[in-house]
């Protein structure tokens, strides 16, 4: 096979070695159009009925992942090792998002004092790593690219994603929705802004032979189609 083919099946149109930008932006959550107030005092939402549900503030959702939806022909310069690790603290999994490039081992310790039994029934990574404490830490590799939901036996509340990508280009946005992703080969991407709640949105950038490339994301449901 070609070097051209090869590329073109990657789908980097005009990579160029040696030749980087940087993809920038933010991306945030828009709430659902014709959405009500706020609950206000005296609303239904302060009753005894409705104490115990939570209503999602838009502004404050997180956990926004960035990334080139792709295969790519290499990995981000200087990259550490394909590792990562998710750790059981006060029986919560933390980070409760886990980005991760196809081909990464991740390390599932338990720093609490009660047992848990993490395991997962997803089709893209299915796997039990039985009753444990802080005897051992065991690892998991996630060989194919989707979203892996993972949980815990024991403990219902106990929830993450193991966000497996086809690449190394990725990025968690910051806490004002903020991102940046650098050291990108120039050429033609598609770049897809992901949350677990929101339907997830994808552009075709150009990423320059050098400088940056701005792009702005808004979640909400109206990528779905109405009915």
């Amino acid at each position: 096979m070609t070097k051209s083919l090869l590329l073109l099946q990657m789908g980097l149109v005009t990579a160029v070695a040696g030749l980087a930008g940087t993809i920038n932006g933010t991306v945030r959550a828009t709430p659902p159009a014709g959405a009500p107030e706020s609950a206000g005092a005296g609303g239904a939402y302060d009753s005894r009925r409705y104490k115990f549900a939570e209503r999602i503030d838009y502004e404050r959702i997180r956990d926004f992942i960035v990334y080139i939806d792709q295969p790519m022909a290499a990995a981000v310069p200087g990259a550490p090792p394909l590792a990562a690790v998710t750790t059981q603290r006060d029986a919560s999994f933390d980070p409760h998002v886990l980005p991760v490039a196809v081909g990464t081992t991740v390390r599932w310790p338990n720093e609490d004092d009660i047992y848990h039994n993490v395991y997962s029934d997803s089709e893209v990574k299915p796997f039990d790593l039985k009753f444990y404490k802080k005897e051992k830490v065991p690892e998991v590799t996630f060989d194919q690219v989707g979203r892996v939901d993972v949980f815990c036996a024991i403990h219902s509340k106990m929830h993450c994603i193991v966000l497996v990508l086809p690449n190394a280009y990725f990025v968690r946005a910051d806490a004002k929705g903020r991102f940046v992703i650098r050291d990108v080969p120039a050429g033609t991407y598609k770049l897809r802004a992901w949350h677990e709640r929101l339907p997830s949105q994808t552009r075709e950038i150009v990423v320059p032979e050098e400088g940056e490339v701005r792009v702005e994301f808004k979640l909400g449901l109206g990528e779905l189609p109405k009915y």
